[in-house]
């Protein structure tokens, strides 16, 4: 199965823009279970930027989101995912297939999101 795989109907939305609201919408429409740990996500990188200082921890905050949705967004693209996570955590068999499908499927859901 390709990386770049989509439902039969294209993906479930359109890539958001990359800011900490249009990613909360995002995820409140294609994983609402996941809003707790993007709102504490979003909390500690908030924090961290002011305490350094720095950019970098709401960097990759939008990162880290704009990832996993780019790869939610389309549903077989995430279930395969699932499937290779499931492999590498079970540790039943040599891994390494799956660790390259993994990044191939991160990579491209980077691309589309503009990382």
């Amino acid at each position: 199965m390709s990386a770049q795989t989509d439902g039969p109907y294209g993906p479930l939305i359109p890539m958001p823009e990359l800011t900490p609201d249009a990613l909360r919408a995002a995820v409140a429409r294609i994983a609402p279970s996941r809003i707790p740990a993007l709102t504490q996500h979003l909390f500690e990188a908030t924090t961290n930027a002011q305490q350094t200082q720095s950019l970098a921890p709401l960097r990759a905050f939008v990162h880290s989101w704009a990832v996993f949705v780019a790869i939610e967004r389309h549903p077989q693209r995430a279930a395969r995912l699932h499937e290779l996570e499931h492999v590498v955590d079970a540790g039943e068999r040599d891994p390494a297939e799956a660790i390259a499908e993994i990044r191939a499927i991160r990579e491209a859901a980077e691309a589309e999101a503009g990382l």
